[in-house]
């Protein structure tokens, strides 16, 4: 059976990805830096579908630890860069080891995943890779500088890599988030809320399913690579 390793894998997006695969039939490896009991939430919820699952303790800022966790595993076929951390601060607020942090984490940790997956994916003959960036990547937003810069970059990174690796018949493909109901957008206000989707063409927020059910699409079609997938409702066109 096929193996996905998605990163960032306890709660939110990177849950709901977690599942949809168990759902669609793979086995599911996912990774987690702090939240233990939202891990092993998870690993219940990919369990009842029916699929293998094994969750790693892993800060993917962490050069040794991500070579540890591809280390144990075998038979990964895809894998889904999702961890990410957000920052809210207008840039004069914002200090240098902040900026570095979000970037460490949303697009560091992703090139040090993507790397150590390549060579592995070369021995299996190809492979999948989607990013989970945002629509602030392509928008950018007020007050949130270096998230928007980060996950730009990401999708930099998906579109390079994609020309990179397609002669090896490794995919690269990136889903570019709107809001979702996740904990990342927790810190909003339901005024906050309810004054951003006025400008959401759709009038609501993602499901974090609906985000996951973009992953998966992107895993399973072979002939899409380099490719960013809006899932915002419309709020960026």
């Amino acid at each position: 059976m096929a193996m996905v390793l998605v990163t960032g894998g306890s709660r939110g997006i990177g849950r709901a990805c977690c599942t949809a695969f168990a759902q669609a039939g793979w086995d599911v490896a996912f990774c987690y830096d702090k939240d233990e009991a939202g891990a092993e939430e998870t690993r219940r919820l990919v369990s009842e579908r029916g699929a293998g699952v094994l969750a790693l303790r892993c800060d993917v800022r962490r050069e040794e630890q991500v070579e540890r966790m591809f280390a144990a595993l075998s038979g990964v076929s895809v894998l889904v860069n999702n961890a990410g951390v957000a920052l809210f601060a207008q840039i004069q607020d914002t200090t240098l080891a902040q900026w570095r942090e979000v970037f460490s984490v949303n697009t560091e940790g992703a090139f040090l995943c993507t790397r150590a997956a390549i060579p592995r994916f070369l021995r299996r003959g190809g492979g999948c890779i989607v990013n989970v960036s945002s629509v602030w990547g392509e928008a950018g937003a007020s007050c949130e500088s270096a998230y928007s810069a980060s996950k730009a970059a990401l999708i930099g990174f998906t579109k390079a890599a994609a020309k990179e690796l397609a002669p090896s018949g490794i995919r690269v493909n990136c889903v570019a988030c709107g809001m979702a109901d996740t904990q990342m957008n927790a810190r909003l206000s339901e005024q906050e809320r309810q004054a951003f989707l006025q400008n959401v063409p759709a009038g609501r927020q993602a499901a974090p399913e609906e985000v996951a059910a973009a992953v998966l699409f992107l895993a399973q079609s072979r002939y899409i690579t380099g490719e960013v997938l809006r899932v915002n409702g419309g709020l960026y066109m």
